[in-house]
């Protein structure tokens, strides 16, 4: 178990970073590059451990995925290309391989099982079976497919019209890789709008879909194409670095060339609402996710409301938002995000316990956290519990923290930011 001993109180974050490729577009670059036909070449590939996952699993698959240096080659294959797996598919970590694997082996001749690691193996996986059992696929799992082992027998596959209970986009998308398979149009409807990364490499790679509101139609003909993608940088690791770089005194930072999809950029909207100072530099070239750079400067925020429609769209940003609402004059509430719950951890107690012990004035609740501020930070030990979102959100605590702060368990940081430490700390001046 890695430690990192932090005592950063009063350093200046200045310059120019880039942050790694998004993991999200990251695991569907290789699935999409695999399931299509042809080659298809991927820039700025996130070699995080959860996209590594992937890489695996889909090579267990017989589709050939080599590091080119510059890029990674995915030699696709087609859905009919994929080969039953001569072992086990482990994921890992990877909550987003597990689900929208389900989606994509449903459709295929062959028994699979999926297996992940101890955080996998408590986190919620009917939400994608249930559904995948409607469309005829034949699959089962621990407590009736709840939980990993999963069983996959895959087959022939039925359209559906099916109301999605949670707004998830891992279920979005697992469903949308089975209704490719499917005889038919499927219809989906969201509780609401998720990140549409699936939705745009669907259309990116050839296959066609018609969305109208919260709804998406998909024809289960479609026939895709090997296509050369550039993943823009993740917004969710240029979160904790706009958090540096509000909270750390007379600071400015640019971070270039993040992805901007205005279903993942509801942390931008609310740091604004707080009034913290971004500019936004969207760039005009053409491309299949928006992207830009964003320029921060240090910033006195204030407290505010967050949820609704906002949740999805800033459901991992939220631990790095509770600490910079610790920072904030009044009182933050965050409400309906139940789906915290079932993240790498219980991130709703995980973050207020964690940040309590460092002197925050944080009571989870039902569906969310209360946060008043502003806190005086003191030093001492905590714990990321296996969370690499938590592990990156401590280590931003200790710009603010009065004494040094321990984080345990920092290696979980390797899921999404190989590296983040020396980042990080490239940046203080």
């Amino acid at each position: 178990m890695a430690t990192q001993t932090l005592h950063f109180k009063n350093r200046t974050i200045k310059g120019v970073i880039e942050v790694p490729g998004d993991k999200s577009i990251s695991h569907r670059s290789i699935m999409f590059g695999a399931i299509a036909d042809g080659k298809t070449r991927v820039w700025n590939f996130l070699k995080g451990q959860d996209c590594l996952s992937t890489w695996e699993c889909f090579q267990k698959l017989g589709v050939p995925i080599s590091d080119q240096g510059q890029y990674l080659l995915i030699e696709g294959k087609g859905f009919e290309g994929l080969r039953e797996p001569s072992s086990i598919l482990d994921v890992g970590n990877s909550g987003t391989t597990s689900r929208l694997l389900m989606g994509i082996l449903a459709g295929r001749p062959f028994h699979s099982v999926l297996i992940g690691d101890e955080s996998i193996a408590k986190r919620p996986m009917s939400r994608v079976t249930a559904p995948l059992r409607l469309m005829g696929v034949k699959i089962d799992g621990r407590m009736n497919g709840e939980y990993t082992p999963i069983s996959i027998r895959g087959g022939e596959l039925s359209s559906i019209d099916y109301q999605i209970p949670v707004a998830s986009a891992q279920v979005k998308s697992a469903l949308l890789f089975a209704a490719m398979q499917a005889s038919g149009i499927t219809e989906l409807t969201e509780k609401g709008n998720t990140r549409d990364h699936t939705e745009r490499m669907i259309q990116y790679f050839g296959g066609k879909l018609e969305k109208n509101g919260l709804t998406i139609r998909i024809d289960g003909s479609a026939q895709l194409e090997g296509r050369d993608l550039v993943v823009p940088g993740d917004i969710s690791s240029a979160a904790f670095f706009i958090a540096a770089a509000i909270l750390a005194p007379n600071s400015e930072l640019l971070i270039k060339n993040v992805g901007l999809n205005e279903t993942r950029t509801g942390m931008i909207t609310v740091l604004e609402r707080m009034g913290a100072n971004l500019e936004i530099i969207p760039h005009s070239i053409d491309s299949f996710e928006p992207y830009g750079d964003i320029l921060v400067r240090s910033s006195k925020l204030q407290g505010t409301e967050i949820g609704g429609d906002l949740i999805p769209k800033l459901i991992d940003e939220i631990p790095i938002l509770a600490l910079l609402a610790t920072q904030a004059e009044g009182r933050t509430v965050i409400k309906n995000a139940e789906e915290l719950k079932v993240k790498e951890t219980n991130r709703i107690d995980t973050v207020a316990n964690e940040l309590n012990k460092l002197g925050c004035q944080i009571t989870p609740t039902a569906d969310g956290l209360m946060i008043d501020g502003v806190s005086r930070l003191k030093g001492g030990i905590v714990d990321s519990h296996g969370d690499h979102r938590i592990g990156m959100m401590l280590a931003i605590a200790s710009l603010v923290a009065e004494d040094s702060v321990h984080v345990q368990s920092t290696e979980a940081i390797d899921v999404s930011f190989p590296n983040f430490f020396k980042a990080l700390t490239s940046t203080m001046k």
